[in-house]
Order: C-alpha cells, then structure tokens, then sequence
C-alpha cells in the first residue's frame, strides 16, 4: 500500500482546522504529560480523562514527582478511571524513568517500549507526539479509517500488532513533522468522522478517496472482533472492591468487602486478582489498603 500524496494533504489539512483543542496537544505539553494521557486514554473515552489528567499533572509534573510518591496515591488518584493497574504501570514508569534516563522520557522507541505498561501503540504515540518523530500510531480509529479509505473494507477485523504497523507506516509521508501530522490526523478522523457504527461521509475530507465509500459501503464478510461485556464480570467485581478500598481514609476490614457482591467464590476470586496484581495489600492484621 503505497502513499497517497491527495490523502496526506486532505487528511491533514482537515486536522490542522477541525483537531480538538485537547490539553496533550498544546504546544508546551511535556513528554511526560503525552505519556500520562496516552495512557489514561487506552480504552477510555476522552470526555473521561480530561478531569483526571489534570489532576495528575498538577500533582505530578514530572516523573520524579510521581516516583516520590507510594503506589496507593497513584491508585487513589486514578479514582474511578477504570483498569486501575494502569496506575500502577505510570508510576513504576515514573520510577524507571527516574532511575534510568535521569527523570527524562526516552525518545527512542526501544527504550520507550522498555518502560514498564508501555506497549507498541502507547510507544509509537510518544514518539510521534511528544518527540514528533515517524512512528506508525495505531489504534482502533485508524486501523477503522486506513480498513476503510484504503482496503474498500467496512471494518478492520481483528488486530494483528506486525501487520498493522506495516501498514499504517507505508501511508505515513517520509518527512517526520508530516508523518507525526498525519498520525494525529488518521486517530482524529476516527474519532469523530469514520466512527464505528455511523460514519458521516458527507463531512470526511478524504471522501472522494474513500475506497469503501466508492465501492458503494459493502458489508463487512470478514472475521468479528469480540466484544468484552462487563456487567456480571470479575472486572465489575473488582472494580467494587477497589472503590471501597480508595475511599477508605485507611485500611478496611474484610468485612466492608464482602457486602459489595454476592457471589462469594466470584468475589474471593476477584480480591485474590488484586492482591496478586499488587493493587491491594494484606496487613498482618488481615486488613486491606492500597500498596504502600
């Protein structure tokens, strides 16, 4: 799949005018508050991590800020954000970074893989963000826009990291601030145009382009993406425990845990995963409290 110089310049002359004006976007954003927010926003909404992201900035402008701090305030902070190891993940990040690149965010790719909850998307993100650098940022909005625009395909099917990736850095210009445009440009075009059940083709700059809109938007055949429910679920389960937990001034008893759910074997089973996960810790008086 080749570039496509007509959809470079559409794609990217629309961000430029119709971007959100998001915070990590602002032009004295640090790489360190990219990194925060990439995270944050990994399955959750941005109307979601807006008030969040702000606090935790103002908290911890720096990774040594964060690293100064025990775990249970970073657990505490992230609140009701949800995948609440994803707290946890920021500050060993902080801790590493702290400790190995002198309190700075890495700029190589290698290095920023290296850092601890950091994977190939949240990586290349930084890079290309925070360092503008070409990196083939690939979520779920792009992969839907690139399945779309250039593979006449009404979605994009299970992922697959290598493959993705491959594709997405054959689109990218070979000009690095251009490249990092246009990775913000595919993400924004998802989000707010290409969406997943109600695309608004009338408004996409890159509709006369558009390979699944001139083929006249044929059904998707391929193999579905499975959905993950969460109601009933460990998940839901555990995210109860936590709360009462967070909310606690100190430690709880085991008592204040167990009227959260019913099923007692699920929600043992869910107050193991956290223990085991490092969220919350056991005192020798068999209380409960996030990690010190």
């Amino acid at each position: 799949m080749p570039q496509s110089p007509q959809f470079t310049v559409a794609a990217a002359q629309w961000f430029s005018a119709a971007a959100r004006d998001l915070p990590w976007r602002h032009a004295d954003t640090t790489p360190w508050a990219v990194l925060m927010s990439e995270v944050m926003l990994q399955q959750t909404p941005v109307a979601r991590v807006l008030a969040p992201y702000a606090a935790w900035l103002e908290r911890w402008p720096t990774p040594a800020a964060l690293a100064a701090d025990v775990p249970g305030d970073a657990v505490r902070m992230w609140a009701r954000l949800g995948y609440p190891r994803r707290a946890l993940r920021l500050h060993e990040c902080a801790v590493v970074i702290v400790r190995d690149h002198d309190g700075a965010v890495p700029t190589e790719i290698d290095a920023l893989l290296a850092l601890p909850g950091i994977g190939a998307y949240t990586a290349r993100a930084v890079a290309a963000f925070a360092f503008g650098q070409r990196a083939p940022v690939v979520d779920t909005n792009v992969r839907r826009v690139v399945a779309r625009a250039f593979l006449g395909q009404g979605e994009a099917g299970p992922p697959s990291t290598t493959r993705d990736l491959a594709t997405v850095e054959m689109l990218l210009p070979e000009d690095a601030a251009a490249a990092a445009h246009l990775s913000g440009a595919l993400m924004e075009l998802g989000a707010l145009v290409c969406t997943a059940r109600t695309p608004d083709c009338a408004a996409c700059p890159v509709a006369h382009l558009c390979a699944w809109r001139l083929a006249g938007h044929p059904a998707y055949g391929g193999p579905a993406t499975r959905t993950q429910k969460f109601e009933g679920t460990d998940r839901q389960v555990r995210g109860k425990l936590m709360a009462v937990v967070r909310d606690a001034q100190r430690s709880v008893a085991r008592a204040q845990l167990d009227v959260v759910w019913a099923d007692a074997a699920q929600r043992d089973r869910a107050l193991h995963s956290l223990i085991v996960d490092g969220l919350l810790e056991v005192t020798k008086s068999g209380r409960f409290r996030l990690p010190t």
